[in-house]
This record gives structure tokens, C-alpha cells and sequence, in this order.
């Protein structure tokens, strides 16, 4: 699975070099010479990092940045701000709003590719914290404290963060649920949840809430697994 970066330059010949430049090492660009349009697309579109120009019109790159900060889907993500500014101004500035790495202008394939080289592993690690990969099993759901109800419901997808589960047991969106389930390698899991969304055919989705060490390890080796094959 390719790494997606959104690359955002209101210079088309700078966002074109770019954009090969990645393209060459496997990633996949999606370039855009709007800062708003880039804003909106990183509200709906879930990306593994971000390149930012320092000075664009509408949104310069720390606005841009500041506003990606609170971006419920790419707020984590590894932003890297493209300047011919070299001041610890701007370098304070930038950190300041959230970004993670510099990338001076003019840039040269081989400063590109010593920056991927720093850039990949949080990029990837990103990645995989959304992404949804297939998982089978039976799922114990208990809701309410004390223990109101119980039911059993099937896990048809899981991720970092949460898990789809089939039926939804007639619970609602915001309700609080324990689950207890089974991995392929035998380790039991027991973590607590809250229903995010109701899904079509009676399922809903839940999010993981204050996932445990070992637990959150198991599900990350078992999403790797999975998007490595």
C-alpha cells in the first residue's frame, strides 16, 4: 500500500518537481496549487503526510498547517514546510504551528530523498493507524455500569482505533461497550469502546477508548501483518 502525501505550492513548476520526485520513490502525490482547496480535501481525505509552501496566497503554509493541526482525520500527520527561509524565525514559527520537519528551496533530488529517509517511518506509521483490514470473529459486547446487558456481535473489520461490528445489539451512537475477543494467534483481548457511527445492515462502528499497552501492540503487529501480505 503506497504512502499518499498532499503536496500544496501555488508554483506549478515547484509542485510538478515535487510531485516526480516522490512519485520516483514509490509514493503516491496528490498536488495542490490551492491552500483552500487543500484545506477542504484534508478534511474529507485521509493522507500519510503533508509538504506545505511557507508563502501562498489565502493560506500561507503556517495558517495552513495550523488549521491541518485541528483536522480530526490528519491532524497527526508529518508536515514538512518548503522555505528559502533559513531564520530561526521562521524555523520557531513554523514549529510553533506544527510542523514537523523544513525543507529549504531551492531543493534537490538528493535533499528530497534524505528527507524521505526521515520522514518514511512516521509517514507509514501514520498510515497504518487508519487503515481497516479484515477480521472474523466472535465479539462479547457489554453495555452500562453495573452491567446492564450483554450480547455477542461478529467483527467484520478492525484498525488501531476502532472495529465495524455486526449486529449493533441496539445500541446507539456515543454508547460506552467492553469487548472481549480472540486473535488468530489465541490472545484473548478485552478493551473498552464507544459506538462512533451506525453502519448499513444493522452494524455500527466503535472507536477504541484508553487502549491498553499490550493490547494496542497485539492490534498494531496484526494490521501490519495483514498489510504486509
Amino acid at each position: 500500500m503506497k504512502i499518499k502525501i498532499m503536496a500544496v505550492d501555488d508554483e506549478p513548476e515547484v509542485l510538478d518537481l515535487l510531485k516526480t520526485m516522490l512519485e520516483t520513490r514509490g509514493y503516491k502525490v496528490l498536488a495542490i496549487e490551492d491552500s483552500r482547496e487543500a484545506l477542504k480535501r484534508l478534511e474529507v481525505e485521509k493522507v500519510d503526510g503533508l509538504f506545505v509552501d511557507v508563502r501562498m496566497p489565502y493560506l500561507d503554509g503556517f495558517e495552513l498547517t495550523r488549521q491541518a493541526r485541528e483536522s480530526k482525520l490528519n491532524g497527526q500527520v508529518p508536515i514538512v514546510m518548503l522555505t528559502g527561509l533559513d531564520d530561526a524565525e521562521t524555523m520557531r514559527k513554523g514549529f510553533d504551528t506544527g510542523i514537523t520537519f523544513f525543507l529549504g528551496k531551492p531543493f534537490t533530488r538528493e535533499r528530497v530523498y534524505n528527507l524521505l529517509g526521515a520522514t518514511k517511518g512516521p509517514m507509514a506509521r501514520e498510515q497504518l493507524r487508519y487503515v481497516r483490514v479484515p477480521f472474523r470473529t466472535t465479539v462479547g459486547c457489554n453495555w452500562g455500569y453495573p452491567i446492564e446487558g450483554h450480547f455477542k456481535s461478529d467483527s467484520q473489520d478492525i484498525s488501531e482505533g476502532g472495529m465495524r461490528l455486526n449486529p449493533l445489539g441496539g445500541l446507539e451512537v456515543g454508547h460506552g461497550v467492553g469487548l472481549v475477543f480472540t486473535f488468530p494467534d489465541s490472545r484473548r483481548l478485552s478493551v473498552n469502546a464507544e459506538v462512533v457511527r451506525k453502519v448499513p445492515r444493522d452494524g455500527i462502528g466503535v472507536k477504541f477508548v484508553a487502549l491498553p499497552t499490550k493490547e494496542k501492540e497485539a492490534i498494531q503487529r496484526y494490521v501490519s501483518a495483514c498489510v504486509k501480505d
